[in-house]
């Protein structure tokens, strides 16, 4: 037994946006969208740093990607526009936060900002962490600088605890602060994450929430 269960989500859906895990064929949208908002993401996200990729090194990223969601390590999903599919960012369940836990981490590509999107992706994920991982926290981590990124946590209702000096670095080698925002499930009930509608599917296809 692998410890994966077959109700892990693979897609979700809400009233505009479809999310699901990625597949090395959304190789050319992934790809206009990085290039078309390199400026806009390079300051706030570190794997910047190893853009821009060729086509073929970013079908091969994301078939780690798609292997790594598999075998239950990271759960990151594409997220579409459910009326013509554009790609409009990238949302993610990390594992590292430890057990029970989970990780959120998230961008939108600079011509899909403004739109709401960032707060539905992170109101279904936080759904599917809590009502069908069953984890006990979910944690978020952001630069204080990045206005739009902190705005999320506080909607969602999570709880700051610190903001760390120097802690991570960004795709420019330069050591920024970061921010620790936390969600805790007694109290996700009262988060607005709690009444965002959502279908959620295994990978068969079914229906699980």
């Amino acid at each position: 037994m692998t410890g994966l269960s077959i109700s892990t989500a693979y897609k979700i859906e809400t009233d505009r946006l479809l999310m699901r895990c990625w597949s090395p064929e959304d190789a050319p949208k992934l790809r206009a969208a990085l290039d078309e908002s390199d400026q806009h993401l390079r300051p706030w996200i570190p794997w910047m740093k190893d853009e821009p990729k060729s086509i073929d090194e970013t079908a091969a990223w994301l078939r780690v990607k798609r292997a790594n969601f598999d075998l239950g390590k990271d759960f990151w999903f594409a997220i579409f526009d459910q009326k013509d599919l554009t790609l409009v960012g990238e949302i993610g369940l990390m594992t590292r936060a430890g057990p029970d836990a989970r990780e959120v981490g998230y961008w939108i590509n600079k011509s899909s900002e403004g739109k709401g999107y960032a707060s539905e992706a992170s109101a279904a994920v936080i759904r599917v962490a809590f009502e069908i991982d069953k984890v006990e926290r979910i944690e978020l981590y952001c630069a204080p600088e990045n206005e739009p990124s902190v705005a999320i946590p506080r909607k969602m209702g999570f709880l700051h605890e610190a903001t760390l000096a120097g802690r991570y670095i960004d795709s420019e080698g330069v050591a920024r602060d970061s921010m620790v925002w936390t969600l805790f499930a007694d109290a996700y009930p009262d988060s607005v994450a709690k009444s965002q509608q959502i279908n959620v599917f295994d990978c068969m296809g079914r229906k699980i929430l």
